[in-house]
């Protein structure tokens, strides 16, 4: 079941995901699982900022080149005896896809992870067009059992627990023993590589998604942790890769040196377990591979962000390390944002995807403390984009009437220095003396969805500004 957009029930989503404890056990997984695995992985190789560097670099320079090496890639997948068919839309890019699978007479379609196929709703267009779509990726694999969208753009089942795997497993898989055991992770994994190996064999036709494609070859590149993305791409007659534009990538060398910091921003291994290179259909000396490889290259509104304060966004590699360190995520989880793309990365993709009607809550979404941009692989800065949507958003009056009156209001005192130290001056010594037998507040006028959750702590010394008045004197003298 692909995600439909939601975005604007997001503070309901979120209410519900703080009040879920199963969910927030499970969130304080994701700690121990990648932020601190990333920082160990990092912290070995000393020249992974370097690196950083040079991956926003090639992002930036493919983007500003974007239609060029697009061409050489089409020529290059064509020589190799591929095809590329270009979708400017969502429609555009099932329909191509649907086209493909009726004319070899596909029944079952197996499917590595892809975002893309998640932001088409390409599962549904599959199943309605009487075929089989089955995800290969395990927690894709789980999620799909449940009929729930992915919760993360890597980990799409990081929401759930063992038990409730354990729960779906026996619920869907019904022809095994009911009193087998399944109380141990290992065998559950067992289990799911039991029943998709039926799957594997079974398949008409294979999609994957690409983690790359490079322009001077026309290959495709995949890093999976499981092995699912090779069966998927091998085992049928026909592969098809679905991709956005901006997955290209001029060279090899290129495409080698941000899988450096891919993986390592992902999951904190130094490389994926499969790093996986296709280039068109099996050849006479090849002894497995489709007879027919596709590429479905999907716009979907990204040229639009080319030229733009959003263009920073297409240098995405979608390694999730955003959501990973973001407080808002740890605190809600993937399905509170209510479409395909949570976390900060969501926060700025979907308001682009969908229309800031739809998605303007996202980019609220953020404490702006920078630990996304911080870990950005590419060094998107997130925190800025997500304030150029919410310009947008406020321009429109898509904000609420008392979110712009509260940002009018302290915009008068802003914009009047002098009178703005006064105000907070005389508020400071206001609250200090008010608060000064308990040294905190439970409720304030005008405060209440701070102190609904919190205590106000009561004002302590001077000013902010004083303070920093002060400081600065002291340096100088």
């Amino acid at each position: 079941m692909t995600a439909q957009p939601t975005s604007p029930q997001f503070k309901d989503n979120a209410r519900h995901a703080l009040d879920d404890a199963q969910l927030q056990k499970a969130l304080g997984n994701v700690r121990q699982n990648f932020i601190d695995r990333r920082a160990a992985v990092a912290a070995k190789l000393p020249e992974f900022e370097g690196l950083r560097d040079s991956a926003r670099d090639i992002k930036n320079h493919t983007l500003k080149n974007l239609d060029l090496y697009l061409e050489r890639y089409e020529e290059n997948v064509t020589k190799a005896g591929g095809q590329v068919h270009w979708a400017r839309t969502a429609e555009e890019a099932r329909q191509a896809v649907l086209d493909i699978c009726a004319r070899v007479g596909a029944k079952t379609v197996t499917k590595g992870k892809s975002m893309i196929s998640e932001e088409i709703a390409l599962n549904d267009a599959i199943e309605a067009a009487g075929m089989k779509a089955v995800e290969t990726d395990l927690g894709e694999y789980i999620i799909q059992l449940r009929h729930e969208a992915p919760s993360h753009i890597i980990a799409p089942a990081v929401h759930l627990n063992a038990s409730q795997i354990e729960s779906d497993f026996r619920k869907h898989h019904t022809h095994l023993d009911p009193a087998r055991d399944l109380s141990q992770p290992t065998q559950l994994l067992t289990e799911a590589r039991m029943i998709l190996r039926e799957k594997f064999l079974a398949a008409d036709v294979g999609i994957t998604g690409a983690n790359f494609l490079i322009a001077e070859t026309g290959t495709s590149i995949i890093v999976t942790n499981e092995g699912n993305g090779d069966l998927t791409q091998t085992l049928p007659k026909v592969h098809i890769v679905i991709a956005s534009i901006e997955k290209v990538v001029p060279t090899l060398e290129d495409a080698s040196q941000i899988l450096r910091v891919l993986a390592r921003s992902a999951t904190g291994q130094e490389m994926s377990v499969y790093t996986t290179f296709s280039t068109g259909p099996r050849r006479p000396t090849d002894v497995d591979g489709p007879e027919e490889y596709h590429v479905v290259l999907l716009d979907n509104g990204r040229s639009a962000m080319l030229g733009t304060e959003f263009e920073e966004m297409l240098r995405c590699i979608r390694c999730g390390a955003c959501m990973n360190h973001c407080p808002v995520y740890h605190a809600v989880g993937g399905h509170a944002y209510g479409w395909v793309y949570p976390g900060p990365m969501g926060a700025v993709l979907t308001p682009t995807l969908i229309g800031v009607d739809k998605g303007g809550h996202l980019p609220n979404a953020s404490t702006f403390c920078g630990r996304c941009e911080s870990v950005c692989p590419v060094r998107i800065p997130l925190p800025k984009l997500m304030r150029h949507w919410r310009e947008r958003e406020f321009e429109r009056h898509l904000s609420p009437a008392t979110v712009r009156w509260g940002i009018g209001f302290w915009a008068f005192f802003a914009k009047r220095p002098a009178l703005y130290r006064l105000a907070t001056g005389v508020a400071m010594r206001g609250l200090a003396w008010l608060g000064k037998s308990t040294g905190r507040f439970k409720s304030l006028p005008l405060a209440a969805g701070w102190t609904d959750h919190r205590d106000f702590p009561a004002p302590q010394g001077a000013t902010f500004q004083q303070q920093w008045k002060a400081r600065r004197k002291g340096r100088s003298a």
